[in-house]
């Protein structure tokens, strides 16, 4: 029985995608799950929080006592040599090679930042990039329309810059549901 199927516009060999959980965190596990017949998988968020958390970190420990010491300043830590974008992509890179189609995904809510990691993610070998984008306005004054644009404008700017299908994560909290929809495909979503 022929069970090839697309999605995202990738050919898969069946339509069991292995979602984001304990059985997508590791290469090893990737493969398992390959060879157990899924036909893609989408490997856990990269978290924008982690991100942020960690880039604040490393920005205090490189002004610690830098004013005493200039010779300190070889000690610094590398602003390249964050964690966990390191090791996600690293993730990404030892998935592909398990056989089936790796999904990244990226988990935020703010526009900036995202096309650089959006591109790592699909030079490091993901074949499409699904966007978990939760913004929920604390502001009463933000009109729903300006708080849903956020969605549209993180979409086109992650599609500026890699050639590989995106998809947005949709969850229940828009004014139009069906609008929301339309105004992703139309923005690019695949």
């Amino acid at each position: 029985m022929n069970l090839a199927t697309s999605y995202l516009g990738l050919d898969l060999r069946n339509p069991l995608v292995a979602s984001a959980g304990p059985m997508t965190q590791t290469a090893d596990r990737v493969k398992r799950l390959a060879e157990a017949g899924v036909g893609a998988v989408v490997l856990p968020s990269l978290f924008e929080e982690q991100i942020r958390a960690e880039a604040d970190r490393d920005e205090l420990l490189a002004e610690v006592g830098t004013d005493s010491f200039v010779e300190a300043t070889s000690y610094l830590i590398d602003p390249d040599a964050s964690v966990w974008p390191r090791q996600y992509l690293d993730l990404i890179g030892r998935a592909s090679g398990s056989g089936v189609p790796v999904i990244a995904s990226l988990n935020g809510s703010t526009p900036g930042g995202w096309t650089d990691y959006a591109r790592a993610m699909q030079d490091a070998g993901a074949v499409a990039i699904e966007l978990n984008i939760y913004y929920l306005p604390g502001d009463p004054l933000i009109a729903s329309h300006d708080a849903e644009q956020r969605y549209i404008d993180i979409l086109t700017a992650v599609k500026s810059v890699v050639s590989v299908p995106v998809a947005v994560k949709l969850t229940p909290y828009f004014s139009s549901f069906g609008d929301m929809a339309l105004r992703l495909e139309k923005a690019g979503a695949d």
